[in-house]
Formats: C-alpha cells, sequence, structure tokens
C-alpha cells in the first residue's frame, strides 16, 4: 500500500521474525495493554476521522475484542470510511489456524461492519457452517454472516464447480445480489502472505481510484506475478522485491 503511494499507519497485532512455514519462529503477540495504548494514539492524532480505509488481520481474541470496538468506534465518527475486514482464520488443509473465539469475533462482530470482505473458500465456509460451491452457496452464506446490504462479499481463491479447470476465481458478490466473477490461471503454489497481499493491493487500487472489479484484477495479476517470481527463487514465502512487480505499483492507478 506504502508502494502504491498510501499513507498508511500500521498498527501490529502480532511481530514475529517469520511466517510460521519455517522450522522456527521468534516473536509474539502484542501483549494487550500495548496494542491498545497503540489504538489510544490513534485516536489521539485523529486518525479514525481522517482514515479512508480500515484492514484488519487479527491474532489473539482480547486483541479482537479491541479491534472490534475501535472499528465501531471510527466508522460512528467517520460514515465515509470503507472496512476491509480479511479474516485471516485458516485455509483448506492447515485448517483453522486461529482460536474459535476469533473466529466467533470475525462472525457475529467484524463481519457485519465490513464494507468488503476476503474469504477465502475455506474461511467462508467454516463461518457460515455450509459448503462452497457453487454462487447459490456464496449467496447463501451472505444472508448467513449479515452483511451488511451495500457490503461487498469477494470470495477469493473459489474453485466452484462451473469455475473452468486449470483457473481460480475472486467472484465479487454484491448488493441485491450482483455478482461479478474474475478467473485467473491457478498456480501451483500456495505460500504464506498471499491473502494479505490480495487484500492490500485491492485497498491500493481503491484508494488510487479503481473500481473494485478493476482492483480485484490487478490485484490477481501482481499476486500471481509475486508468487511467480517466489517460485523462481525458490522462497518459502511471497517476495515482492520483482522490479516490474515494483514498477506495477507504483504506477498504480485507474489507466
Amino acid at each position: 500500500m506504502q508502494a502504491a503511494g498510501l499513507e498508511v499507519a500500521a498498527i501490529p497485532t502480532v511481530v514475529f521474525s517469520n511466517t510460521p512455514n519455517y522450522p522456527t519462529q521468534r516473536g509474539r503477540a502484542l501483549p494487550p495493554e500495548f496494542f491498545s495504548d497503540l489504538l489510544q494514539g490513534a485516536r489521539e492524532r485523529g486518525l479514525p476521522r481522517r482514515a479512508d480505509f480500515i484492514l484488519t488481520g487479527l491474532y489473539r481474541l482480547d486483541v479482537a475484542l479491541m479491534v472490534a470496538d475501535f472499528v465501531a468506534e471510527a466508522k460512528a465518527v467517520n460514515p465515509a470510511l470503507t472496512y476491509l475486514c480479511d479474516p485471516v482464520m485458516g485455509d483448506t488443509g492447515p485448517g483453522l489456524y486461529v482460536p474459535e473465539a476469533i473466529a466467533d469475533v470475525m462472525r457475529d462482530r467484524l463481519l457485519p461492519m465490513a464494507d468488503i470482505a476476503t474469504p477465502n473458500p475455506f474461511e467462508l465456509s467454516w463461518l457460515a457452517e455450509r459448503k462452497v460451491a457453487t454462487t447459490w452457496d456464496l449467496e447463501a452464506a451472505r444472508e448467513v454472516l449479515r452483511f451488511a446490504p451495500e457490503a461487498q462479499l469477494i470470495t477469493t481463491g473459489c474453485a466452484l464447480e462451473d469455475t473452468t479447470p486449470g483457473q481460480i476465481e475472486s467472484v465479487i458478490l454484491g448488493p441485491e445480489g450482483i455478482i461479478s466473477r474474475h478467473p485467473t490461471k491457478r498456480l501451483p503454489i500456495g505460500l504464506p502472505g498471499t491473502g494479505d497481499l490480495f487484500a492490500g493491493l485491492i485497498v491500493a487500487g481503491l484508494a488510487r481510484g479503481v473500481p473494485l472489479p478493476r482492483a480485484v484484477e490487478i490485484a490477481q495479476n501482481l499476486t500471481s506475478r509475486a508468487l511467480d517470481h517466489a517460485n523462481v527463487l525458490g522462497a518459502g514465502e511471497v517476495v515482492l522485491s520483482e522490479p516490474d512487480f515494483r514498477r506495477a505499483l507504483v504506477a498504480f492507478g485507474p489507466n
């Protein structure tokens, strides 16, 4: 987001030495009193009133509850604020990798406030307690999860029953059942950080004036580019240093 020209006020929920796919991982989640103090600093600088977007990802229950309160407060004082909720909870294979209590906060408090949500099929299925195999399933999940009427649900990495073989899709389900499907080539690569990158790129696109469907397509293309580069390098996580990727970020805009 910073490389795309956005002013970002990052408030970490964790400080780790690396992603969890390595043999060791150092660091820890921020103590709740420390995190609370950072949120208070954001209030004192007037960030809830001045911000255009909030993007969240969570790790522990006490922090999740504080984030829910902060988002509710920010949206109350700044109705124009766009809240993108990325429910970083799990995936097919590893399953749920946060405590169920955090997933409950996500379902019951954060997602109903979201203007945009970007779950993967596993997360959406777990939250809605139903399979996700068709666009009808996406619509049913949206109803179960009590999204606001104007919210945009973006289910990422979908391989639905009618998805073209060799592809995956991001499916946008908007107000009044409007559906927009965005296929892309399925890569034989699964790396930590992919969903985080995708969500950040969507915010970057929207902040630079790109319509949501186009922002999703740009996010898919750039995420695929980053994954391809990581694969060439033999890296164990998403890599953002490829020159064309960096140039594309700097040039982000409604071209």
